[in-house]
C-alpha cells in the first residue's frame, strides 16, 4: 500500500515552504545571511579591509574588537564615540549565532583563525596567502569575487597566480 500523503493539499502546503527554505541562498553554507549594510560600517571598516559579514563572529568577539579599536591588529582604528557606538550596536545585533561561530571563539577574535575558517581553507597552500594578489587570509575578495555580497560559493573561487 502506497501513501498518498505527499499529494494531499495539506502535505503540499507544508512541504513547499520547507523546500523553498532549503533552496534559499541565505540558508546555504556558502553564503552568509544577508543583512542590510550599515553605511558607517562600510565607510569606516571597508576603507581598510573587506567589511566582514557580522555573522562571521559571535557578539562577544565583536564587542572585544570594538572596545580595542586603538589596537586593531596593530593599527589605530579609533572612531568618534557616536560612530563607534552605532557600529558596535549593529555588529552585536547581527553577530553570528549559529554553531560554527559560537562553538569556539576565534583566537584573538580573528576570523581567519576560527576553526571553521581553518577547516574550509585547509587545502590552500601556505604560499598562496603570500602571493602579491592575495597578501593574507583576510583578503577574501582576492579569491572570492563575490565576497562583498556575502557569496563564498566554492564553485566561483578564483585563486590568483
Amino acid at each position: 500500500m502506497t501513501s498518498r500523503l505527499s499529494s494531499t493539499p495539506v502535505a503540499r502546503a507544508l512541504l513547499l515552504p520547507l523546500a523553498l527554505t532549503l533552496l534559499s541562498p541565505t540558508v546555504r553554507a556558502d553564503r552568509m545571511p544577508t543583512v542590510t549594510p550599515l553605511p558607517a560600517y562600510q565607510q569606516e571598516c571597508a576603507s581598510c579591509h573587506l567589511a566582514f559579514a557580522p555573522g562571521f563572529l559571535p557578539a562577544a568577539s565583536w564587542q572585544r574588537l570594538m572596545g580595542q579599536l586603538d589596537k586593531h591588529f596593530g593599527t589605530d582604528a579609533s572612531l568618534d564615540a557616536a560612530t563607534q557606538t552605532s557600529i558596535a550596536g549593529w555588529l552585536q545585533s547581527h553577530a553570528g549565532t549559529y554553531k560554527r561561530v559560537t562553538d569556539t571563539p576565534a583566537p584573538q577574535d580573528r576570523i581567519t583563525l576560527s576553526p571553521w575558517f581553518v577547516r574550509k581553507h585547509r587545502e590552500v597552500a601556505a604560499e598562496v596567502w603570500k602571493r602579491p594578489a592575495v597578501k593574507s587570509a583576510a583578503n577574501c575578495s582576492a579569491c572570492h569575487p563575490q565576497a562583498e555580497q556575502g557569496d563564498f560559493n566554492e564553485h566561483r573561487i578564483r585563486i590568483p597566480r
